[in-house]
């Protein structure tokens, strides 16, 4: 089943964003804190909002997705960019994933968005084998650039 986040979900939002920072290597950057995420998602302006995937029999939490509004130019329409996808490694194979992402499609067609665009790992085989399975196509022509930490505060300070 998936349903949408509630203020209730952060621990374990923050729970299954702390695995999914261990599976793709990187614990010490996901830095976020409950505060944080009740905030983006809760606050007076929420900017993110959250889906929760939970196993039909017990009804526990087994996955997330986490994404906000983009906006096309070229389309003159918003869409959705998925921040995070993330489903435990006992619960995959299960349709968890693809009913999370089924979820955010209908979403986009039914508010007249054109995009739901993400992110993959080079290296994660099996979230891209996925994600060509639905029909995703890899926008190869694209690199993604970003700015953090002391290179962000010197472009602000410039």
């Amino acid at each position: 089943m998936i349903r949408t986040a509630t203020p209730a979900d952060i621990p374990v939002l923050h729970t299954l964003i702390r695995e999914l920072a261990e599976y793709e290597k990187a614990p010490h950057e996901a830095k976020a804190t409950e505060a944080q995420l009740h905030d983006a998602l809760f606050g007076d302006r929420p900017a993110a909002y959250a889906h929760i995937a939970e196993d039909d029999a017990t009804g526990t939490p087994v996955g997330f997705a986490l994404w906000f509004l983009n906006f096309s130019t070229w389309r003159g329409t918003h869409g959705i960019y998925l921040e995070d996808l993330y489903v435990r490694p006992s619960a995959r194979g299960g349709g968890h994933g693809k009913a999370l992402l089924t979820t955010l499609a209908r979403l986009c067609v039914e508010r007249g968005y054109q995009r739901l665009e993400w992110s993959v790992l080079d290296w994660n085989e099996p979230a891209i084998g996925f994600y060509r399975s639905l029909g995703a196509v890899p926008q190869d022509e694209w690199t993604v650039y970003r700015l953090t930490d002391e290179a962000l505060t010197a472009l602000a300070k410039a």
